[in-house]
């Protein structure tokens, strides 16, 4: 996208501009998308949610008391208005508000995304960082092996195979955590594991080449000429030139953390708003999949904002070199 002439001189005004921009038009990718795709699947909705007894005429007079039976442009922006009012529809299966549903199951989606990413910063940052220090220089090769092996094998295993195989091994095989629903804080465990698994893996690696080139520096070798301290040589010294790469690394995995508990939900029968669409999919509730697909779209989205706008706080070079 080029940038205007009076923007050029405006490096963070350009930024913003840019970015609020680039959400508006995902948003509208997403908005569009929500709306078309569950319609492309075969099958008819009404009759899925009466039955299939349920008489032509009834099923003729729910089609068009939901207005399926206008063109699709039309549809669409009825649908359009609906959200311009707060108005996400009725469910077709239960005949609740679909803004109730989004609002009583969104919150639990967020804990266990939101856990999930603080796990993995709390693991990769350190783990990370302790990994480059032991292993620089080409020392413990054996043990640079192993981690190398280790965190590209769990960096491979999807979200529900993790998520299946912690069931299998800590709740069945040793019964040491709920299975599923939220009996508890232990019934955030197993979830929050199965999503942090892989990104954890990834970012450790990440975190862990970042902190081999920082410690290469010279102002490292100088550091560590002078014999400081190690908890004063890597956390002042070596984490913060670390920060900024694995940041960035660390915040592209969020959205797709939030994305993730779908599947994982699913697992663990956890009341959240993955879950939620992958019964509506089944079902061909229109109203709940638009309105979950978007939700989740959309936060989806803020999410990348939020991290686009951390990280030209802590670097505000990288936004003036979009210029």
């Amino acid at each position: 996208m080029s940038v205007p002439q009076w923007l050029r001189h405006r490096p963070w005004t350009a930024f913003w501009v840019r970015r609020a921009a680039r959400l508006a038009l995902s948003l509208g990718i997403v908005l569009t998308a929500s709306f078309a795709m569950i319609r492309l699947v075969p099958g008819d909705p009404v009759r899925a949610a009466l039955g299939v007894d349920a008489a032509p005429a009834l099923v003729a007079a729910r089609r068009h008391q939901l207005g399926l039976d206008q063109p699709f442009p039309t549809q669409f922006r009825h649908y359009l208005d609906g959200l311009l009012q707060g108005d996400l529809g009725t469910s077709l299966v239960t005949g609740a508000p679909v803004a109730e549903l989004v609002r009583t199951r969104f919150p639990a989606t967020l804990e266990i995304a939101l856990l999930a990413f603080l796990l993995t910063l709390a693991v990769a940052l350190p783990g990370g960082l302790l990994a480059a220090v032991h292993t620089r220089d080409g020392r413990r090769p054996h043990a640079e092996l192993a981690f190398t092996a280790l965190t590209a094998g769990l960096a491979g295993v999807p979200d529900f195979v993790a998520a299946s195989g912690l069931t299998a091994l800590l709740a069945v095989a040793l019964p040491l955590l709920p299975v599923a629903g939220t009996a508890g804080a232990g019934s955030f465990v197993l979830p929050v594991i199965a999503l942090a698994l892989a990104p954890t893996a990834v970012l450790v690696r990440i975190v862990r080449v970042e902190a081999l080139k920082v410690l290469s520096e010279d102002y490292m070798r100088t550091a560590r000429s002078k014999r400081l301290p190690p908890a004063r040589l890597y956390l002042r010294h070596a984490a913060p030139n670390m920060a900024t790469a694995s940041l960035t690394v660390a915040g592209s995995l969020l959205p797709a953390m939030i994305a993730g508990t779908v599947l994982v939900e699913k697992v663990f029968a956890w009341p959240g708003i993955g879950s939620a669409m992958a019964q509506s999919v089944v079902a061909q509730d229109y109203p709940v999949v638009q309105a979950t697909v978007l939700i989740t779209g959309s936060t989806v989205l803020l999410a990348g904002l939020l991290v686009d706008m951390l990280l030209a706080l802590l670097d505000p070079r990288s936004a003036i070199r979009e210029m």
